[in-house]
């Protein structure tokens, strides 16, 4: 389900939770009473109004005699709000994925994601939710499209092509799944026919860039049948080389599942 725990009265209300119910109830703003209520502030925090909103949705919109105002994962008032969403991809129901990440932020990516996961056929819907999770951690919620450490760890490392000196900090990782190391940025320069050897850093810059290398790792490393199988730890391996921020990456799946309709 799109939440892990509990939102509203008495319950838990973490933060990426509260968002993404918050971002729902907006979605589901016509089937109140009339006069439609105005969008609630999406900020993860739980106060009155949101817990009033959910009030008004269980016996407004699901005809209920009477609401606790509190949801539960899994629950029949989840299951009502994600039976409102509006078919097809959209901003809003990739931000239900993505719950803290800024609204600019979504608005940088959708575009370049919608096409370049059409254009790589990352179209099935257990494929989508699972490349969704994989990029949205490795970003930090499309926060950043360069990796933070420096890159000298990669100094050396003959197995990335790192053959050169200032190799690890020219070909650090960049892109919404991190391109690594000098061979990588010369077999994606190859593939696209622009050259990120000489110019890496525009791989972060562009976000066209950012999408479609990380399209194309996905492609290329064999991910499509891994996310088929619904492996999220197989894919987690093949992408980070080990599990690092698994619990993470889970999270984002099971809310692109929901949103998805898996």
């Amino acid at each position: 389900m799109c939440i892990a725990t509990s939102v509203g009265l008495g319950g838990r209300n973490d933060l990426a939770d509260v968002a993404a119910i918050q971002i729902l109830l907006n979605l589901n703003a016509a089937r109140f009473k009339p006069p439609n209520p105005p969008p609630l502030g999406v900020d993860g925090r739980i106060g009155k109004n949101t817990i009033q909103r959910i009030a008004d949705f269980e016996t407004q919109a699901m005809g209920l005699p009477q609401s606790d105002g509190l949801i539960a994962p899994g629950d029949a008032t989840i299951r009502a709000l994600l039976a409102g969403l509006p078919e097809g991809p959209t901003k809003e129901k990739l931000s239900i994925v993505l719950p803290l990440s800024p609204a600019e932020r979504i608005d940088h990516y959708f575009d370049p994601l919608k096409s370049g996961m059409t254009k790589y056929g990352i179209t099935t819907p257990l494929q989508a939710a699972h490349f969704l999770a994989q990029v949205a951690h490795e970003s930090a919620s499309f926060l950043y499209t360069e990796e933070i450490a420096s890159g000298d760890a990669y100094e050396g490392r003959k197995d990335l092509g790192n053959t050169q000196t200032g190799d690890g900090r020219r070909y650090k990782g960049r892109g919404l799944i991190q391109l690594t190391g000098r061979a990588n940025y010369t077999a994606y320069s190859k593939a696209c026919g622009v050259d990120y050897v000489a110019h890496p850093e525009k791989i972060a810059d562009d976000p066209l860039a950012a999408v479609d290398v990380a399209c194309w790792f996905w492609v290329t490393r064999g991910l499509p049948a891994l996310a088929e199988q619904d492996d999220v730890k197989a894919v987690t391996k093949r992408i980070n080389g080990g599990y690092n921020g698994l619990d993470d990456r889970i999270h984002y799946l099971t809310r692109a599942k929901a949103v998805l309709g898996l």
